[in-house]
């Protein structure tokens, strides 16, 4: 009889680690930034490996993630003071279970539509990417 295979590591697709800047890490979830000045915007990935819908998690680490979101986009709204903070779980590019904190002003270049598909993405100045980071990573400890 052979031993059961190690179950498998977390690592973040790279598509996500491409366009993405780390934050930190909640107990559940790994927390992005966007890299995208147009939109404030972070992301949480739960790391669970394998995970590619929110109904994939148990009962505990999805009610984890709901509290998560919830921590996240309070964050949002301090962070940046937006007018709407959009939630979403897309999936349809990414497969790895990740979720869109998404700081929306009446302003913004894609307003009222989805900035999905919208134009094409604007890196922050390394200084204000940093910045914001660090804020980002402050609001979350303090809260």
């Amino acid at each position: 009889m052979q031993p059961d295979p190690a179950p498998a590591a977390f690592a973040l697709d790279p598509r996500l680690a491409a366009d993405t800047v780390p934050v930190g890490d909640l107990a559940l979830s790994q927390v992005l930034l966007m890299d995208d000045a147009r939109f404030p915007w972070l992301i949480l990935v739960p790391r669970r490996p394998g995970a590619s819908e929110i109904t994939d998690l148990g009962a505990a680490d999805a009610a984890d993630l709901w509290g998560e979101i919830r921590l996240a986009a309070g964050v949002m709204l301090a962070l940046s003071r937006p007018d709407k903070v959009n939630v979403a779980a897309l999936g349809n590019v990414v497969a790895q279970l990740h979720v869109h904190v998404v700081g929306r002003f009446r302003s913004d270049p894609a307003w009222p539509g989805p900035v999905w598909g919208h134009g094409a993405a604007r890196p922050y100045p390394p200084h204000a990417r940093a910045q914001l980071v660090e804020r980002a990573a402050a609001l979350f400890a303090a809260a």
